[in-house]
């Protein structure tokens, strides 16, 4: 690509990327589903206000302390890493690009030591230099867990397994940059020493809780109310649960940013209560978009479908979260490969897919478990005969599994649902309805989605209320097999609290091949070795997927640059946006 040859010679293109996607695009200008085609509305023209609504608050705005997506993809608003991801629509925005370093890492040392030299020109927003060991501190605040919780953890464990650092709070290093595996040798230098090779560390330092922060400037728990920007836009005011403001950023140097075209001169966050007024100020054109990028309602949907003029500012992408039941392989008789297999080949996809509101808003059918934006996926890989069945139950199957798990006559299991969640729910009916054909009886229970962690997510609770079938879905944090894989299928991640294995997998195959996909550089072979883990998963049959999922979101009439991007779950790559 054109724009990432200009980044490799450190030429600024946050602008001249815009020009470039728009030509011969067919989503060059508005019109439904323009925004997933390219780029609706490509403009570089700069004004205006940039208006966001949002029915839940942030997480946090901390960049060291978010777990949810929407504000990682708002955050680079006020915050920047060493590499991030592409400013391209769909698939290709999973490429990572420099962004803070003048290229990507120098790769040394069997794969364990990363080395970035930082660009010039890059300013805090007191027009203080952005250095190498403010990146440092950014990083290490990740380790201050009894201050500023809640942020992903994956550098933890890449850089600190063992877990002797305690963070720069507790810090006896005068400088308070004590973490002894990130090193600074001059302001413009920082280098990684992993404990072991890791393919996805350029991905983990994606994340903005690799942003760099300047410790005179950091609040410790309250950095979160006004965090300090190295982007083109800064806090102006924050009234929480009521109203954000971002302001530009005077301090920010565009040569020194080749991602963020930085157009609007302002742009607000406005909190509400009500989904469904929020959604009618979407559609009346009071706000632009909705921050949380869920999609819209089904009474919305069906509003704006009704309507040309509406419908023209539609968009149904891809979130790249897969909709899937697990059979915990500790309740009976789902430790039987032949019942679970039963399960599958008596679930009825096609009446799964309508419960979940059918192609358009609940996704395509998934044969398998690995998402489209993943590498190594393979939508053609149909191993139960999903697709080849347009999606029907296949009930001579099931009934010669039954028999080989020596239960001709069916069972009883148990279902388990979030009762707070109502698309899960017509969900679980649908695989209930369907399971009784074939004398698979099951009850659901419906848990609140508050207590999911101390229920479905510990595996001794599961066991003793005897979920066979578990309703849920999951998303990489990053867009690989690292990412989405292993939390799901590594039995050595089966946690006693907090787990997200919910078959409990244990496969000594499965795992060496995580190994191996991890340790390996080259993003191409990774992808094909998790390719070969997600048909041993198959073959184990401890998931039914159900559908890779789609939204439709809400792209209102005055915004320019619109696109949604697989590295942010579809939705639109909040720092490209512009208004007219």
């Amino acid at each position: 690509m054109a724009a990432i040859g200009l980044l490799a010679v450190g030429i600024p293109v946050g602008l001249n990327w815009l020009h470039e996607s728009s030509r011969g695009a067919t989503g060059s200008g508005a019109g439904y589903n323009a925004a997933t085609e390219g780029v609706a509305n490509a403009s570089s023209t700069q004004g205006g206000t940039l208006r966001f609504v949002s029915t839940q608050e942030a997480d946090s705005w901390d960049p060291q302390r978010t777990y949810y997506g929407s504000v990682w993809d708002f955050a680079r608003y006020y915050t920047r890493q060493l590499v991030t991801y592409a400013p391209r629509a769909g698939r290709a925005s999973t490429a990572l690009v420099p962004d803070l370093a003048t290229g990507l890492a120098k790769v040394s040392d069997g794969g364990t030591t990363y080395t970035y030299e930082l660009r010039d020109g890059v300013t805090w927003e007191d027009g203080s230099p952005v250095t190498s060991q403010d990146i440092k501190y950014g990083i290490e605040r990740t380790w201050a867990d009894d201050v500023i919780s809640g942020g992903p953890a994956y550098l933890k464990k890449v850089l600190d397994p063992d877990q002797t650092y305690k963070g720069p709070y507790k810090d006896e290093d005068p400088r308070k940059l004590g973490l002894r595996t990130i090193k600074t040798p001059d302001s413009q230098t920082i280098v990684f020493h992993l404990s072991e090779p890791n393919g996805d560390f350029e991905q983990m330092l994606a994340l903005p809780v690799a942003s760099p922060a300047k410790s005179e400037r950091d609040t410790g728990s309250l950095y979160e109310l006004r965090p300090f920007s190295s982007g083109p836009y800064k806090f102006a005011s924050y009234d929480p649960n009521r109203k954000l403001v971002l302001v530009r950023n005077e301090q920010w140097n565009q040569e020194s940013d080749p991602i963020r075209p930085a157009l609007p001169d302002r742009i607000e966050v406005t909190f509400v209560a009500d989904a469904n007024e929020m959604d009618e100020r979407l559609l009346s054109g009071e706000f632009d978009l909705d921050l949380n990028g869920t999609g819209l309602s089904r009474a919305a949907i069906a509003k704006a479908l009704g309507s040309a003029d509406l419908k023209a500012n539609l968009d149904n992408p891809s979130t790249g979260y897969v909709r899937y039941a697990a059979f915990p392989r500790s309740v009976k008789p789902m430790n039987n490969i032949h019942c679970r297999r039963a399960v599958i080949f008596a679930a009825d996809h096609r009446e799964l897919q309508t419960a979940r509101g059918g192609p358009i808003v609940g996704g395509d059918i998934a044969p398998n478990m690995l998402p489209l934006s993943i590498a190594g996926s393979d939508r053609t890989y149909d191993p139960y005969g999903v697709l080849a069945n347009n999606g029907k139950a296949n009930l001579e199957a099931a009934k010669k599994e039954l028999k080989a798990c020596g239960r001709p006559n069916g069972f009883s299991t148990t279902i388990a649902v979030r009762k707070n969640v109502p698309v899960e729910v017509d969900t679980a009916l649908a695989l209930q309805k369907a399971l009784k054909k074939v004398n698979i009886n099951t009850k659901i229970d419906q848990v609140d989605g508050a207590a999911t962690f101390g229920v479905f997510k510990s595996p001794k609770a599961v066991k003793d209320r005897g979920y066979g079938v578990i309703l849920m879905g999951f998303a990489a944090d990053f867009p690989t097999g690292q990412g989405f894989l292993r939390p799901l299928v590594d039995g050595r991640f089966i946690l006693e609290a907090g787990n997200n294995n919910y078959s409990e997998l244990n496969d000594p195959e499965i795992n060496a091949l995580l190994d191996d996909a991890i340790a390996e550089q080259d993003p191409v072979k990774a992808g094909g070795i998790y390719g070969q883990i997600n048909r041993k998963v198959s073959e184990n049959a401890v998931y039914l997927p159900i559908t890779y999922e789609k939204i439709m979101m809400w792209r209102g009439p005055r915004l320019t640059n619109a696109y949604t991007a697989d590295s942010y779950y579809g939705r639109y790559d909040y720092v490209s946006l512009g208004v007219r």
